[in-house]
């Protein structure tokens, strides 16, 4: 498994993440890509090809956690960085349970070891699993940018 190598401060002195132009429409398009990566992901469990299913419901949590980084003026150089931009400011001021960003280095940790490892297997109860716990990730992600959207 991965270590988690930075945290959010050190993010952002290294570069990993970048302050730009809040876009609600980047935000809005970020959405609509987790969505379309959970239907790659679905159609790759039913022809079996379980790697690639792990691989497009991790890319559905990623782009759905993006989403808020480009609401709020943010890019990211480290996929790691996602998540303790989350954990800092949405988890720590208590509008994000701790829960879905745990799940979010879970997920990026799962996608490592699949893309890189030799011996990486999964089960098809595995992947449906993964798919499922992605579709709820991408649901609160939205529920979150509504949130974010009336403040």
């Amino acid at each position: 498994m991965e270590r988690i190598l930075f945290d959010f401060h050190e993010c952002l002195e290294k570069g990993l993440l970048r302050k730009t132009v809040p876009s609600k429409a980047k935000a809005r398009k970020s959405l609509e890509a987790s969505l379309k990566w959970l239907e790659e992901a679905e159609k790759n469990l039913k022809s079996r090809a379980l790697k690639s299913s792990l691989l497009s419901a991790y890319l559905a949590v990623f782009h759905a956690a993006r989403s808020i980084l480009f609401l709020d003026g943010y890019r990211e150089k480290s996929h790691a960085c996602i998540a303790r931009y989350l954990e800092t400011n949405y988890v720590g001021k208590g509008l994000l349970e701790a829960e879905w960003v745990e799940m979010l280095d879970h997920f990026r940790e799962l996608r490592h070891s699949d893309q890189y490892s030799f011996s990486f297997f999964t089960s098809v109860d595995e992947s449906k699993d993964t798919i499922t716990k992605s579709r709820d990730f991408v649901s609160r992600m939205e529920k979150l940018v509504h949130q974010i959207l009336k403040t």
